[in-house]
């Protein structure tokens, strides 16, 4: 491999670490509905674990309120099974027709502890960028032994991978601060 390539790999590898942590904090709580709260919950639909989403139209009629009106009224129980065994918390209303969802306005401590909890994410994110980093030098020091590239063509090629490494996290740090305040300000 040559450092163009390596470094490829490696921005792709970081990029869907980042796009991982980007859809972990769409489900976490911010004290307002929104729909994607409910994108990790998978409900039993014919034996294959499915998004509620795929199933069902999920709105926000009000900001503390999620509505959830399945395609087909067959699938209100599962649906209604999958949330309440979910970790969000929340008892779901069903009429028959649709499931309404009160969110809850959270508390200082929730907030803290959610804060806590996307803090062990974020700090995962990082980890899994530099365990890229780590892949991405030790194809360079594989290629500078097979006499594919010079010391100095290594070299170069691992501050370049350090730099990408950097760039990933202060995105994620980005994402982090961000999403922080979203939940303490609620």
């Amino acid at each position: 491999m040559n450092t163009a390539q390596i470094l490829k790999d490696s921005e792709d590898r970081m990029d869907k670490a980042v796009d991982v942590f980007r859809n972990e904090l769409k489900g976490l709580r911010t004290g307002r509905a929104n729909p994607a709260m409910l994108d990790p919950i998978r409900v039993d639909y014919y034996g294959s674990p499915t998004p509620i989403k795929q199933i069902a139209n999920v709105s926000s009629p009000d900001p503390s309120s999620l509505m959830i009106k399945p395609f087909s009224a067959d699938d209100l129980k599962e649906i209604e099974k999958a949330i309440r065994g979910s970790d969000l918390g929340l008892a779901p209303n069903n009429d028959g027709k649709v499931i309404r969802l009160n969110i809850p306005q959270m508390s200082g401590d929730q907030r803290k502890k959610i804060v806590q909890q996307l803090k062990k994410s974020a700090e995962s994110a990082k980890v899994s960028c530099r365990n890229i980093r780590r892949d991405a030098n030790k194809h360079f020091d594989d290629a500078e032994k097979a006499g594919e590239m010079t010391e100095d063509e290594r070299d170069k090629g691992k501050d370049k991978v350090q730099a990408q490494l950097k760039a990933y996290e202060t995105k994620v740090d980005d994402l982090a601060d961000k999403k922080s305040k979203e939940i303490l300000e609620g």
